[in-house]
């Protein structure tokens, strides 16, 4: 089987999520979301469908679409500070440190489904060092697919979303960059699935280049 040549792809800012694509958090994910699925009588496979990419009060909502609006909320709270307690586990995504470390000094933000004290910890467990900027559940008024998140950080960062490429591995990570107008490198096999403009195993497969410009990635095994 030949192998794919490599693609460039170039742009002014890159937005990253975090769980799936930085961090690999899917043991302690997985966990308290199949605890919260036997709570509710619902299939933890089946939930972990939906979950990956959205505030957990989202999920619950897709889930559970009848139950009240204030009793998501009310958990969502609750299984962020399970979350922010658990980081048995919590690795990063291979290729990530060295990932990070080649966009200092570049325009770059974390735009992530989970809080701020959530976020925090887990990129401290897998060794990362924090974006300047981060957009955090706090930061928004809609989860992921809603293209807010990843808006609001271009704009902050005053960059136009087509110049920005969006880093994720989730179903409603990849619909809301697309919305956003955004390219988007999809990362891991969670990835494969959803319509990204490019998959990459992991970040051991995407070199940094940066420019007085614009940064280059270099993405050694694309697949479309």
């Amino acid at each position: 089987m030949s192998v794919p040549e490599p693609v460039v792809m170039s742009a002014r800012a890159l937005l990253l999520d975090m769980d799936g694509t930085l961090v690999d958090s899917d043991a302690v994910v997985e966990r308290i979301w199949r605890r919260w699925a036997d709570r509710h009588g619902l299939d933890g496979d089946e939930t972990l469908k939906v979950i990956h990419g959205r505030q957990g009060h989202a999920s619950m909502a897709v889930l559970l679409p009848d139950r009240p609006v204030e009793l998501n909320l009310a958990d969502n709270a609750r299984m962020l500070a399970e979350e922010t307690a658990d980081m048995d586990g919590v690795v990063p995504v291979p290729g990530a440190p060295a990932f990070l470390s080649a966009l200092a000094g570049v325009p770059h933000a974390l735009v992530t489904s989970a809080d701020v004290a959530l976020s925090t910890a887990r990129m401290a467990a897998a060794g990362l060092p924090l974006p300047a900027l981060r957009v955090t559940a706090e930061s928004v008024g809609a989860s992921k697919p809603d293209p807010e998140g990843f808006l609001k950080a271009a704009a902050e960062l005053g960059v136009a979303p087509a110049d920005c490429v969006v880093f994720e591995d989730s179903g409603a990570g990849i619909q809301a960059g697309k919305a956003a107008g955004m390219r988007v490198v999809g990362v891991g096999e969670r990835a494969a699935a959803h319509p990204a403009d490019i998959v990459v195993r992991d970040l051991r497969e995407i070199a940094v280049e940066i420019t007085p410009d614009e940064i280059r990635l270099h993405i050694r095994a694309p697949r479309p």
